[in-house]
């Protein structure tokens, strides 16, 4: 089936607008009036890794590394592509999951759903990679 080619495209799109969405990484700043002001960026800004919150912007890049491995396997039919890109999303999946490590203010509600969708890449990368195979 044609769509089962595309599927990982299109998840890579969608990971890719919800991390340009200003709501998924946080940064917590000292507040001497109370509890700590909770800030919200894209996981494209550079502001929280400033802060070494550095899994959103490492995140955002092995999303666009994989969305460049999925355009290149559908046009160009590149084997290669098409076997890297499962451990490329998984390593992805992976990273967008740091942000627990740190505590639970630091991962969102839309940081849970960028790391299914990059679960779900992953998934349909090696569906895709098994088929051709």
């Amino acid at each position: 089936m044609k769509i089962k080619r595309y599927l990982p495209l299109a998840l890579s799109i969608l990971a890719i607008v919800l991390e340009l969405l200003p709501f998924g990484a946080v940064c917590l700043f000292a507040n001497p009036e109370g509890p700590p002001l909770r800030e919200t960026y894209s996981y494209f800004d550079l502001t929280p890794f400033g802060y070494a919150n550095f899994a959103p912007f490492c995140t955002a890049l092995l999303t666009c590394v994989v969305t460049v491995l999925a355009i290149m396997d559908l046009v160009f039919g590149k084997k290669g592509a098409r076997t890297a890109m499962p451990m490329i999303s998984l390593w992805a999946a992976l990273v967008s999951l740091a942000p627990l490590l740190l505590g639970g203010g630091y991962f969102t509600p839309l940081a849970a759903v960028i790391s299914v969708t990059l679960f779900l890449l992953f998934a349909a990368s090696l569906l895709v990679r098994l088929r051709a195979s």
